[in-house]
């Protein structure tokens, strides 16, 4: 039997000994007809705790009429998803690295069980999108990742605000730069409806990292969750997925090396989080692809930061999408060498065929050309040395200086590093040092938006003091910061052995995060070294501790 498009599903819906299945279907509401078209998984990480992904049974509906109007059967279904911004600060911040791997492995089961013939996710948090396009990778049937789209900006006494905002404004109440109805201001202001946070956070990153790698489509995906346009350009996703189901366009001939170079030398232009460090290295892992931390550095160094977005610079994500887009940074990277056009994309066409198409806003002052660039270089730099044998990450868009030289402060918790803050207990010049955070050690590696906005928010820290962790930063966070220290302190990773006022030591210039003590001494600490109990020694967290590899190698189980 032959069906155009129709490839993995025939043998679940086709033929006499299918008829339960076909029963089965027909309750649910599926017609007679549907059933013997492509069968299309739609995966929504859609729920109705907090912005970033509440809309998402909206966009869920658009895209299922774009793929119904287009000759194919759309079945939803739903997967976990964890609010970085909601669980920030607290122990369940530490699900949040561990969703990704969840909802990777849950789409891939319902997809192998219900032998789809195509498959979009629709993600709107963090890690929505990486593990998206993880199963993506596994299955290698024709599919996409398509974005909810970045919330609209608050507005507060007439400035565009986010929720960046409201976390400095924690800090700021607590020294009493504010007062209680001035962070109630920011709290009911910094969100004024659906979609994820606003600048260059890691939702937007990873959101244009789809689009530059090829798996979601160009400048539809962006367009932020409230905007009029949103309908129409999901109803168009859902053409472009069923034109690649026709073509048996896979995610194999998207996601290449070439096309994963092309998307850091975006991260690197744009400002971007550094979780995108932890995500396409785990990107490439499920492809197969040779990539190392390394590359990071690499490619950053020699491509100029060109993008004004907050946290780094004034604009947020839907000021970037109205601008020009992914087309026009596409545009831009092309043009000047950056990156490789012939990448080929969902759909069909190349990266450079794509950005031939970008139409820039005159007068626009988002996206600058790379012979006026913010910065000579990038945003993402790789540290490593005696701390950090396996490399550390920065972002140096956001960061005030390039080199540190002061006495650790050493923390054993995001939690008692937040209260030292918040206590006045740290002097300018000091080294914090958050473990214990890592991959195992957390377990999950929480970000440290709380502790970076305490003291981003407190200006005689914020131009003076250092962080370095083996957790993770939001994409929020600036200031001068390290984060992903590996090996992490759980497996006796150096960051273990450092020692209250021993002196740590960053040159960005060279690459190089130094602990000023000898090898010896740092074997010596480290050798009846035992790391603290599990705070899960059983359930989820459990698994993935028993699973989990170095950040250095994307955090994958």
């Amino acid at each position: 039997m032959t069906i155009e498009g129709k490839r993995q599903s025939i043998p679940l819906t086709e033929g006499p000994s299918r008829a339960a299945a076909r029963s089965y279907l027909r309750g649910a509401g599926f017609a007679k007809d549907d059933l013997h078209k492509p069968i299309i998984g739609i995966a929504n990480t859609w729920t109705e705790i907090g912005t970033c992904n509440v809309h998402l049974r909206e966009v869920a509906e658009a895209l299922k009429e774009g793929i119904r109007e287009a000759g194919g059967t759309p079945m939803e279904f739903n997967t976990i998803t964890i609010s970085d911004g909601i669980t920030m600060g607290t122990q369940g911040m530490k699900a949040s690295l561990v969703s990704r791997e969840v909802i990777a492995d849950s789409i891939e089961l319902v997809a192998r069980g219900n032998l789809f013939d195509g498959l979009v996710g629709i993600g709107g948090c963090d890690k929505n999108m990486p593990g998206i396009i993880m199963a993506l990778c596994r299955l290698d049937i024709p599919g996409m990742m398509l974005y909810g789209g970045s919330i609209a900006p608050g507005k507060l006494n007439g400035v565009d605000i986010t929720i960046q905002n409201v976390f400095e404004g924690i800090g700021s109440h607590a020294a009493g730069r504010i007062d209680d109805a001035g962070l109630e201001a920011l709290e009911a202001n910094a969100c004024p409806g659906a979609g994820a946070c606003g600048g260059q956070f890691t939702a937007n990153t990873m959101a244009m990292s789809g689009e530059i790698l090829g798996i979601s489509p160009i400048q539809l995906s962006g367009v932020p969750a409230t905007a009029k346009d949103k309908h129409a350009a999901t109803r168009e996703a859902g053409r472009i997925l069923m034109d690649a189901v026709r073509a048996n366009r896979r995610p194999s001939q998207i996601i290449t090396r070439k096309s994963i170079e092309n998307t850091i030398a975006s991260v690197a232009a744009s400002g971007g989080s550094t979780n995108a460090v932890l995500h396409l290295l785990a990107i490439a892992k499920e492809m197969g692809i040779a990539l190392s931390i390394d590359d990071f550095d690499t490619i950053s160094k020699r491509t100029p930061f060109i993008c004004d977005l907050t946290p780094a610079g004034k604009f947020v994500a839907s000021d970037f999408q109205a601008a020009g887009g992914s087309r026009l940074l596409a545009k831009r990277l092309i043009d000047a060498g950056y990156a490789d056009g012939a990448t080929l994309t969902i759909s069909g066409k190349t990266l450079a065929q794509e950005a031939a198409q970008a139409y820039e806003t005159p007068g626009q002052v988002v996206i600058h050309t790379f012979d006026k660039p913010i910065k000579p270089n990038g945003g993402l730099v790789i540290l490593k040395g005696n701390l950090a044998p396996e490399g550390c990450v920065m972002k140096v868009a956001a960061a005030d200086r390039y080199d540190h030289r002061g006495p650790a402060r050493v923390f054993d918790t995001e939690e008692a590093c937040f209260a030292a803050v918040q206590s006045g207990q740290i002097k300018p010049g000091d080294v914090l040092v958050i473990r214990y955070e890592g991959p195992k050690g957390g377990p999950g590696m929480r970000e440290m938006l709380q502790v970076t906005a305490a003291i981003s928010s407190n200006a005689e820290l914020s131009a003076h003091v250092a962080l370095l962790t083996d957790g993770r930063f939001s994409g929020a966070t600036r200031g001068f910061t390290a984060g992903h220290v590996a090996p992490e302190a759980f497996v006796g990773g150096p960051i273990a052995a450092v020692r209250e006022g021993d002196m740590i030591h960053f040159d960005i210039p060279n690459r190089t995060l130094t602990l000023e003590v000898s090898d010896e001494e740092i074997a010596a600490r480290l050798k009846n070294f035992a790391p603290p109990a599990l705070r899960w020694p059983a359930g989820v967290f459990r698994k993935y501790v028993d699973r989990v590899n170095s950040a250095s190698k994307g955090a994958t189980t």
